[in-house]
């Protein structure tokens, strides 16, 4: 209740004849929730990249090549470690990188991207997103194991041959933001699928790109931000985030099945 020169009020007939917002200061408003730059998960990823980026330099890796380092040889995704029993290089991958451009241009990426999708979602959410998509596409590069050398697309198993990089996870928070275009505006032929197509298109051009990351990547991120979206208005409100939990722990056994050979 509100105190009126007529009396005590209650709030709506309190702010009858009250001058209205303008269209210009509500845009105004709208626009400054939007361009907030809080992100704290998107932050503390990023910081994290780049204290292991700077652990692996430490480690004998050069900002150009970081495959010397003991770090990078420790935590890099190779199929015959993981079959050996080294499941958690399906994590770790995820936070290491092979050289100084390729940090640069997936931090740049995640902040952009991801500072966007983790307001609109939730940090606790959003956060279960990326290590699911991350683990999706650690699964993705060992299941398809797809790349360019040499100027064509070849079928390549990687059991010898080295995977890092954010990128799998990065992909899941495009495919997050295509799942959220969608619950907004009820088509997928927005800006999101844009971003998406010209991604996956360099990512068969550029040489050494794990394709099979890339899209492992992406499908974990549409499938757990859609489980979410499905669930949003569940009285259980756990489903959705322990549906997301549940889709990286699949991608934990299928990347360990396949590199055992059993699939």
């Amino acid at each position: 209740m509100h105190h009126a020169p007529v009396g005590i009020r209650c709030p709506e007939h309190a702010n009858i004849g009250a001058a209205k917002p303008s269209a210009t200061r509500t845009m105004r408003q709208a626009r400054g929730v939007f361009t907030r730059s809080y992100a704290p998960v998107t932050t503390a990823l990023i910081a994290a990249n780049v204290v292991v980026f700077l652990a692996m330099l430490a480690t004998g890796g050069t900002l150009g090549d970081t495959s010397s380092s003991t770090v990078f040889a420790k935590g890099a995704l190779i199929g015959a470690k993981v079959a050996e029993g080294e499941w958690w290089r399906l994590g770790t991958a995820m936070f290491l990188h092979a050289s100084l451009i390729h940090i640069g241009l997936n931090m740049f990426v995640l902040w952009v991207v991801g500072s966007a999708v983790e307001q609109l979602i939730g940090a606790h959410r959003y956060l279960l997103v990326y290590l699911a998509a991350g683990l999706a596409g650690s699964a993705g590069a060992l299941l398809l194991p797809i790349t360019r050398v040499g100027g064509q697309i070849v079928m390549t198993y990687y059991s010898n041959l080295p995977t890092v990089g954010a990128s799998g996870a990065i992909y899941g928070i495009f495919g997050a933001l295509l799942v959220l275009e969608y619950v907004a505006t009820g088509s997928f032929t927005g800006q999101a699928m844009t971003l998406i197509l010209i991604n996956l298109g360099l990512s068969f051009a550029i040489s050494n790109v794990s394709i099979g990351g890339h899209i492992g990547g992406l499908i974990g991120g549409v499938l757990g931000t859609a489980a979410l979206a499905a669930t949003r208005y569940k009285r259980q409100r756990w489903l959705g985030p322990a549906l997301v939990v549940c889709i990286g722990l699949i991608s934990i056994v299928l990347a360990i099945a396949r590199a055992r050979g059993t699939i």
